[in-house]
Parts: structure tokens; C-alpha cells; sequence
């Protein structure tokens, strides 16, 4: 059985790296996608425009998701993937560096699984992301659908 695969939805380079190796560092070996923009994600998510080939495909075990994105924002990537009867059961995670309540607020409103603060200092980020995947990856028992 193959190893279900982790979307990252992130737009900044450098934090996509650090997330990447973060989560590598932690000893996941499940693959993991990177969709640039919300729209991209989206994209993926529904496997059409540039992910039309991959129709059939499963969905990700789970998606960390930023909400500072372009096209479109994190929170509107979240309301469409739980409006949407396909994705409204893969777990969501917003991994942003905003520390706005009303972020926060929209997106458990949205319906997002977990809201996690980026640490600004490098070793805790490291830490906090490689505790995340572990927790959504090893830990965590999604329903039968995701």
C-alpha cells in the first residue's frame, strides 16, 4: 500500500523549505506536494486545469494550508474544500505566521481542523512543524473517505 500524500499549500519559498525539512527531519517519509497559490491548490485538490491527468488520483491525508496566499487567500481555499462533498472530510491545517484573532477566528469558523502559528525562531519552527506531521501522519485516524 502506498503512503498517502501531504499537500503544502505555501507561497514563500523559504518557508516552504523549512517546512519541507521540518517535516523530513521528523522522520516522515510520506510524499509531499507543494501547490504554490490558493487557486493552484484548489487545482489539485479538485484534479482539474493543470492536475486534470491526475482524475482518479487520492486525495491528500491531509493539507497545511497558509492563509496569506495569492489568487486566492488560504480561508477561501478552506471554505471551498468543506463546501465541496469530495473534500469537505480531509483534515485542514492553517500553518501561518498571522497572529490576527480574526484569522483565527475565520478559519475555525470555516471549518479548519487545527490553526498553528509559524514560530518566528527557526529551531521552534523546526520543532512545531515536525510535531504536526507527526500528529496528522502517524497519530491522527482520518475517516474512511480522506
Amino acid at each position: 500500500m502506498s503512503q498517502q500524500t501531504i499537500l503544502l499549500v505555501e507561497d514563500n519559498p523559504q518557508d516552504e523549505m523549512l517546512t519541507l525539512r521540518a517535516l523530513r527531519k521528523a522522520g516522515l517519509a510520506n510524499p509531499i506536494d507543494v501547490a504554490r497559490d490558493g487557486q493552484q491548490a484548489l487545482d489539485y485538490l479538485f484534479r482539474q486545469g493543470e492536475f486534470a491527468d491526475q482524475a482518479g488520483a487520492d486525495l491528500p491525508m491531509v493539507v497545511l494550508l497558509d492563509i496569506g496566499l495569492p489568487r486566492l487567500s488560504g480561508l477561501e481555499v478552506l471554505q471551498k474544500l468543506r463546501a465541496d462533498s469530495r473534500t469537505r472530510r480531509i483534515p485542514v491545517v492553517i500553518l501561518t505566521s498571522s497572529d490576527e484573532k480574526t484569522d483565527r477566528q475565520r478559519a475555525y469558523e470555516a471549518g479548519v481542523n487545527s490553526f498553528v502559528r509559524k514560530p518566528v525562531d527557526f529551531h521552534a519552527r523546526v520543532d512545531t512543524v515536525a510535531r504536526l506531521g507527526l500528529y496528522w501522519v502517524a497519530t491522527n485516524e482520518p475517516p474512511d473517505e480522506c
